[in-house]
């Protein structure tokens, strides 16, 4: 048995290990406590497998399910994954970005460090996560429901092999109401683009920030050239769009982005979740694209992380992460 950490009464020092760049508040009992899960969760993977297997039973139940790169997983192929993940590397937890925790729900970017065990050089990189807890009451405490890590990637096809066959058909399913999905006609932006999973917001920033979320989505929908001559008006003039491989000015973002979708032709559907609290809003929303090569349309997800200003009333994107 692994020698793991497993208290709620440690938050304080846990952050002092795994310090929030950019914290946001987060409210007393279940905020409180799943903030605490992921610290904890944290310093638990770093001890390594057996560890966090062994923690794996305190953070989730047997019902407990994961989307791992947009693959839908109970907890045992979860953990196959993990193991199997971690066999080949070491992967090490650093500083976390953000932790926007809202209701039952949090939102986190972090750093990791990943090692081959074959011998090679340490790679860093991000990881975001969206995750559903619970309070189960005195005996189990708070627990993950379902988590999502990441979005589609190469790997999505090899992690479906994990999936039993009924269970490959609903993420099928899933697929098809992506591609199926009808925008409703109407003006109210938040029917227009519904939120699956959504969570308290607070406050004329909450507000105003939740607005700007919209309306940027929905110009995004009207088109390149719409998207590309009024965007300017929702951004701060240093605004910064940061991706895996790059950084991007305002006007860089503007012009990739309306080559992007004029090629592509996507369009952004419905979001998953929308969390936000403080300066900042976390979002994991739904797609559909067209592929070139081919000419079908390819249902698609992203993240993103981005931090508001307030001006005159309005919420204005100051900087955004994307996955």
């Amino acid at each position: 048995m692994a020698d793991i950490i497993n208290s709620y009464d440690n938050t304080d020092e846990l952050l002092k290990q795994f310090p929030v760049e950019n914290p946001t508040p987060v409210k007393e009992g279940l905020e409180k406590n799943i903030q605490n899960r992921l610290l904890t969760g944290f310093a638990n993977w770093n001890l390594g497998f057996d560890a966090w297997k062994e923690w794996g039973d305190i953070l989730y139940t047997p019902d407990s399910l994961y989307n791992v790169h947009s693959v839908h997983l109970t907890l045992k192929e979860y953990q196959m994954a993990m193991f199997g993940t971690l066999r080949r590397a070491d992967i090490q937890m650093g500083a976390f970005h953000n932790m926007v925790i809202a209701d039952d729900w949090c939102a986190i970017r972090y750093d990791i460090a990943t090692t081959p065990r074959s011998g090679g050089k340490t790679m860093p990189g991000t990881v975001m996560e969206f995750v559903n807890f619970k309070d189960y009451g005195p005996e189990l405490g708070t627990r993950v429901v379902e988590g999502w890590a990441g979005t589609r990637g190469a790997d999505y096809s090899a992690l479906q092999h994990l999936q039993n066959e009924q269970e490959q058909a609903a993420q099928k399913d899933l697929e098809t109401k992506v591609l199926t999905f009808v925008t409703p006609d109407v003006v109210d932006l938040s029917i227009k683009y519904p939120v699956v999973h959504p969570t308290s917001i607070e406050g004329v920033n909450g507000k105003a920030i939740q607005a700007a979320v919209l309306g940027a989505f929905d110009l995004y929908n009207q088109g390149p050239d719409k998207w590309s001559g009024s965007i300017g008006e929702a951004l701060t003039e240093n605004f910064t769009a940061h991706f895996d491989d790059r950084d991007e000015d305002v006007q860089t973002y503007i012009a990739n982005t309306k080559k992007e979708t004029s090629e592509k032709k996507t369009k952004r559907l419905y979001f998953d979740s929308m969390l936000i609290r403080g300066d900042w809003a976390a979002i994991h929303y739904r797609t559909v694209s067209l592929n070139l090569a081919d000419g079908t349309r390819v249902p698609g997800e992203r993240m993103q992380f981005i931090r508001f200003e307030q001006k005159n009333g309005k919420a204005l994107a100051a900087e955004m992460w994307t996955k």
